[in-house]
């Protein structure tokens, strides 16, 4: 495994679970946390004990940063906020940090993953979604979900075409720079004109039986007149659920972004054009590492950007991280199984037969398996490729 980090020196304020910041100090970050709320156990176990911080014990947070000089931060992931008043006290952190920066183009960089609901179901309150909506033209990159793309956009995602209206609405009314929309159920329409290249291969998906599910992530980057440059990642999903795949996610897409923006531009993929200003050198990047929020110029093709870069190696390690949760939630269940009937001092059958104690169980046989596989997150195998639409 490489012993370097795959970004340079990088500083992150985190309003953002453990998990992200494990994730982004394993990666080589140096993460400052700013917790905003202090729970016993993630809430997907359905019980949770705790406190969550009152936007004025988050501006609190922040100046006490502020009067020990520790404000100075490259980036900003910012995740579930309880409250509209918290979401806004989060927000004037990032334009705090932001106007710090405004003599340095690309000196500061804002992931903003607007936690509100999933499914078709709003799980905060309800003036959390337009403090988002009044928000979010101050982001650089937003990571919402197909549900939480709805409620940012006012579009009904209903199939390929409509997503794309979605995200076309976002970039044009807020100016958006980056968004990825996760967890994407719908069939999405690449483009015909896309041709395979020696650097860009297949995704297996592409290979897979029809039986098996998967899912997509859509992302864009705007060209200087706002318009989307769209591509999507397809990747097979696995038969369980996990809490905190959207932590880790978005954690992933701080670092990866970074690199893929500061790193040496590797060979662009064959497009239609074969003009040399639609292709990705060496040069190109090194002008978008100084550009405002990191915006590739308008030649660049849309699987040729950092933030398609990026999300693929994204997914590779989420892949390889659920793949190896899954193989060991059956021995970690079995186990757990077995410890809690040998206190009870009944058999396991009787554990087995609680339903509720069975939920708690499998949630914790499923808590994702980062710090003993962190070769998954460092240096994961890149199976699954961006696709133009």
């Amino acid at each position: 495994m490489n012993p370097e980090p795959p970004v340079p020196e990088t500083s992150v304020l985190a309003v953002a679970s453990h998990i992200a910041v494990f994730v982004m100090q394993s990666l080589g970050c140096d993460v400052g946390a700013l917790n905003t709320v202090q729970f016993s156990n993630h809430t997907g176990y359905g019980r949770v004990k705790g406190t969550k911080l009152a936007a004025e014990e988050i501006t609190d947070l922040w100046d006490g940063l502020k009067q020990s000089h520790l404000d100075t931060f490259d980036m900003m992931l910012s995740g579930y906020v309880p409250g509209a008043a918290g979401v806004e006290a989060v927000g004037r952190i990032a334009q705090e940090l932001r106007a710090n920066a405004v003599s340095k183009p690309g000196g500061f960089f804002w992931v903003l993953d607007p936690v509100m609901g999933d499914n078709g179901k709003i799980y905060v309150a309800e003036d959390v979604v337009p403090a988002y909506q009044r928000l979010i033209h101050h982001a650089d990159l937003i990571l919402p979900n197909q549900f939480e793309a709805e409620l940012l956009s006012g579009v009904k995602i209903i199939d390929s075409a409509s997503l794309e209206r979605a995200i076309e609405v976002l970039h044009e009314t807020y100016n958006l720079p980056h968004i990825v929309i996760t967890s994407v159920s719908l069939p999405i329409r690449t483009s015909a004109s896309q041709t395979p290249s020696s650097t860009r291969p297949a995704t297996p998906t592409q290979s897979l039986p029809p039986s098996t599910p998967t899912m997509s992530v859509v992302g864009s980057t705007r060209t200087s007149d706002r318009k989307p440059r769209l591509f999507t990642i397809q990747f097979p999903v696995f038969n369980a659920y996990f809490s905190g795949t959207g932590d880790m996610f978005a954690a992933l897409m701080v670092v990866r972004m970074r690199e893929a923006v500061f790193s040496p531009a590797p060979s662009p993929s064959t497009s239609t054009s074969s003009s040399p200003s639609s292709s990705s050198s060496p040069s190109t990047y090194s002008e978008t590492q100084h550009s405002p929020s990191w915006l590739s110029p308008d030649a660049v093709q849309a699987t040729d950007l950092p933030l398609a870069r990026a999300a693929e190696k994204v997914l590779a390690s989420m892949h390889e991280i659920l793949a190896r949760t899954c193989e060991q939630m059956p021995t970690d269940l079995s186990s757990a199984v077995a410890r809690l009937a040998a206190r009870r001092g009944v058999s396991a059958d009787v554990i087995s037969a609680e339903k509720d104690t069975m939920h708690l169980l499998k949630s914790q046989a499923a808590e994702l398996k980062l710090a003993r596989n962190l070769s998954c997150l460092r240096e994961p195998e890149v199976e699954y490729r961006a696709q133009a639409m």
